[in-house]
């Protein structure tokens, strides 16, 4: 299927918008990871997985009252309690969270604490085995967490730059690798300033978006390297500027179809799975972008740089199929 029939889009002429376009939003994304590095300590604000502490998901009968639920845990002595209302109206949810414990008993005595409260003071509300959802993370527990997402980000960049090295160059990993930095830096710069938390789901977006990124770039990569063995002699600039618009069609059927998915997930999905869907809307729109914008840009400005210093095309074509 193509929506596009045989469409001549001058993409490279575009490079330095897009440029442009890319570090207003990168930019904008590291001055607020920044600001909130001085301020709470974190680039981006972190969820109870990360940071730690204890997070209590109270669903009521009626509509609540933030007031009474308060002073029913203040007289249960816990202080310094954060209430809100959490979701739909109709849900009549309420998120109550402790600050982070250096203890961990006392991430578990918080828990109890407020449960006994709600029972004791405000009993209009359901059953905690059924109407209150709990998450306790220590503090070191979070630190390990945190860690280890940041390592699986990393990691999985490094084995995309060595898988693109065998299958392709070194050139084409890198470029594809730094697309992938460069859509993982915007996703986490929007969520710094949109003051959403990072949390776990979120990590796994975001690992989703690097392999939905990679496997667009990949593809963008491979019809260049195809149309390199069969037009040697045509300037690079129009060749990937083919190559680009000959998998526009896919593109467009791919990514469009998945951002109508996740972004039909981010209006419907209810506030459980917002920051997750969130992430991905994000995380689909600029890494369908990146591979036209970012990865292909590099690989002619590669070339060029070696083309000025008088060194040989470093660009592999494919090798001919045997009939």
């Amino acid at each position: 299927m193509e929506f596009f029939r045989n469409p001549n889009v001058n993409w490279l002429g575009w490079k330095w918008y897009f440029l442009a376009f890319s570090m207003i939003f990168s930019v904008a994304g590291i001055v607020k990871m920044s600001w909130n590095y001085s301020h709470i300590g974190s680039p981006v604000p972190l969820g109870v997985d990360f940071q730690g502490g204890t997070q209590v998901d109270v669903q009521f009968a009626n509509p609540p009252d933030i007031d009474a639920i308060r002073h029913a845990i203040e007289a249960a002595g816990v202080k310094d309690a954060t209430i809100t209302t959490f979701g739909p109206a109709a849900d009549h949810r309420v998120l109550i969270s402790l600050p982070v414990e250096s203890n961990e008993a006392a991430l578990d005595t918080g828990r109890q604490e407020i449960e006994s409260a709600l029972q004791n003071h405000y009993n209009n509300y359901f059953n905690p085995n059924t109407g209150v959802k709990v998450d306790v993370v220590g503090p070191t527990v979070g630190h390990q967490l945190e860690k280890q997402a940041t390592l699986a980000t990393l990691y999985s960049m490094l084995g995309m730059l060595i898988y693109l090295w065998f299958r392709f160059q070194l050139i084409y990993g890198v470029a594809a690798v730094v697309a992938c930095f460069h859509d993982t830096l915007i996703t986490v710069g929007a969520f710094a300033l949109t003051g959403r938390e990072i949390s776990l789901t979120v990590i796994a977006a975001i690992l989703t978006l690097v392999g939905y990124s990679m496997n667009d770039t990949i593809v963008v990569f491979d019809r260049i390297r195809e149309n390199l063995r069969i037009s040697r002699r045509e300037g690079l600039t129009d060749l990937v500027n083919r190559s680009i618009n000959q998998t526009l069609s896919r593109t467009v059927l791919t990514s469009g179809l998945t951002f109508l998915t996740v972004l039909a997930l981010f209006i419907f999905g209810g506030p459980v799975l917002n920051d997750f869907s969130f992430a991905l809307v994000v995380g689909i729109l600029i890494g369908t972008y990146s591979s036209i914008a970012v990865a292909a840009p590099m690989l002619v400005a590669w070339q060029e740089r070696r083309a000025g210093k008088g060194k040989a095309a470093s660009l592999p074509a494919a090798r001919k199929s045997k009939s």
